[in-house]
């Protein structure tokens, strides 16, 4: 999922702030905007990313109001909560921070800002301004740009389901979105896979695309920006071994065009990964796959936005304890050179994946990614060991 150029959700902002005016939530001289095209089109997977579908709402009158005053009544309403939950102690050395904003407020959370990314994507899509959408939800306009910056005190499902019926959104990322909105507002957030949100939304792959730099250490597995088509095709042959053929490429190609994120011309994304050289010998898909996967390693590691370094066996343990697998995304600056949005942890698990956005928890990250990385090999050596080893698989 693609978020809207900086300047393009500014004048949305203004139009806003202009149409928000006392007595009256639109002007007659406002016009829908044409749509923007994505500059990275996944047909692959239109329930994942809502600005890369490109059918248009079927019908939807801009001059009805569909009154829900009955219906309002009855919808259990998700209030934002103050409550955080405590992330697991890390003793790790190092230091760093960052600069947070008011976007890292009680009201403002992952599940929060994902959803109004999808609300604002489908919203311009269908050609329709904030104040056009707010006038056919009987809200302020500053009631919808709340939402889609993901500072609503207050979400209602019903609402949620109101404006995809607008925007014209399938059924299967309604009941995505509506997951979303019910989740409690605190900064550490388990999403239990198939639990509120369905099985087949996937929140990651919306938020990897937004960010502006993704900072990882992998115990286990490739990073899935930097795995070849074999790599991914065996692990998925592995992991869903009754899908069919036709279900499998499709999520290797997903996979390959998210890679896009790294690789395109304009503002690739920077990626710093620390790789334990256990990865290197764990076989996935057999000796000539593993071999390519190395030498595109290697390869990918040349890229300017590229950081790839090999945790060798004999550092040991420099943490004292095992992170796992994680990741920390970030989102890029404002002119101030404050986070346009808190960053992330990242953490995959088994039956469901592990989000943390608190500061002192993100930081812990940070720290020990730092304290790998100082015990990893440089880049230069770590290149030379991976095109060894993938000599070695090929001998």
């Amino acid at each position: 999922m693609k978020l809207l150029p900086a300047e393009v959700a500014d004048a949305d902002i203004a139009e806003a702030e202009a149409a928000d005016q006392p007595g009256r939530d639109f002007r007659e001289s406002d016009r829908p905007r044409k749509c923007r095209d994505s500059r990275e089109p996944d047909h692959l997977q239109k329930i994942y990313c809502p600005s890369e579908v490109t059918t248009k709402p079927s019908s939807w009158d801009r001059g009805a109001v569909v009154s829900r005053e009955s219906e309002h009544r009855t919808e259990r309403a998700v209030s934002a909560s103050s409550a955080e939950t405590s992330a697991h102690s890390e003793r790790v050395t190092g230091g760093g921070h960052r600069s947070h904003t008011g976007a890292d407020n009680a009201a403002s959370t992952l599940p929060r800002r994902q959803l109004g990314r999808y609300l604002r994507d489908w919203r311009t899509q269908a050609g329709l301004t904030i104040a056009e959408a707010s006038r056919l939800m009987e809200w302020g306009a500053s009631t919808l740009q709340r939402l889609e910056k993901g500072q609503a005190d207050r979400i209602r499902t019903i609402d949620i389901q109101e404006l995809c019926r607008i925007y014209g959104m399938p059924d299967e990322l309604v009941d995505g979105l509506k997951g979303l909105a019910q989740q409690a507002a605190v900064k550490s957030w388990w999403h239990a896979y198939g639990d509120l949100i369905p099985e087949n939304f996937d929140v990651y792959v919306g938020l990897e695309a937004s960010a502006q730099k993704l900072t990882s250490y992998q115990s286990e597995l490739v990073l899935g920006l930097l795995q070849t088509a074999e790599y991914a095709r065996a692990l998925n042959h592995l992991g869903y071994p009754d899908d069919t053929e036709d279900e499998i490429e499709r999520r290797v190609a997903l996979r390959m065009q998210r890679q896009a994120l790294i690789t395109r011309r304009v503002a690739p994304a920077t990626v710093d990964v620390v790789l334990h050289e256990s990865v290197l010998h764990r076989v996935v898909g057999g000796a000539k796959v593993m071999a390519a996967q190395l030498r595109h390693l290697a390869d990918f590691s040349t890229r300017d936005n590229v950081g790839l370094r090999i945790l060798p066996f004999a550092a040991g343990v420099p943490l004292g304890v095992s992170t796992g697998p994680f990741t920390v995304l970030e989102f890029g600056t404002d002119g101030k050179g404050h986070s346009v949005e808190p960053p992330v942890v990242y953490a995959e698990g088994f039956t469901g994946d592990l989000y943390l956005e608190r500061h002192a928890d993100v930081r812990r990250y940070d720290r020990a990614h730092e304290c790998l990385r100082r015990h990893a090999l440089d880049i230069q050596p770590s290149r030379h060991l991976l095109r060894q080893v993938a000599k070695e698989y090929v001998a």
